[in-house]
């Protein structure tokens, strides 16, 4: 009894103190196992098989969206490489631990976002560039996308 009471502790302190560790969201790079420019199978090697897949044709052109478990959304534009991924899950956080749900102080906290007209970003909206944006309802993250800007 006094082993497995023990046992019980030390994976509860365990997973109550992984925080940063367990981090996927990486500025300007991408969310858990989906990069900006990575393959639709490397995708699917690093996620798994999409909940589901759409594919269309926007302003831009073709595209193919996987969407996983989770909140997290992921993006083709031009249907073979990554040029967004998006999470609407409290999962995914920053190495700072910022994600959704957290405070727009949190996101404006971290290096190299700033805050405007709600939303906290990297760089600048520039055909291009690289940006993660976190997306600001009532002062509190809802919405974390790492992504190229297309226009």
């Amino acid at each position: 009894m006094r082993k497995t009471f023990a046992l019980g502790c030390v994976l509860a302190g365990f997973f109550f103190t992984a925080g940063p560790a367990g981090a996927m969201v990486q500025i300007d790079r991408g969310i858990a196992g989906a990069r900006l420019g990575a393959s639709r199978a490397a995708v699917k090697a690093a996620l798994g098989t999409p909940t589901s897949t759409k594919s269309g044709s926007n302003d831009f052109g073709p595209y193919v969206r996987y969407r996983f478990a989770g909140g997290l959304t992921v993006l083709f534009q031009g249907k073979e490489k990554v040029t967004s991924v998006q999470t609407t899950g409290l999962g995914d956080r920053t190495s700072q631990g910022v994600g959704v749900g957290s405070t727009q102080a949190d996101a404006d906290a971290l290096p190299g976002v700033k805050c405007e007209s709600g939303s906290c970003h990297t760089g600048t909206f520039v055909a291009g560039k690289k940006v993660t944006d976190f997306t600001i309802a009532g002062g509190k993250v809802t919405r974390v996308t790492v992504g190229i800007v297309i226009d």
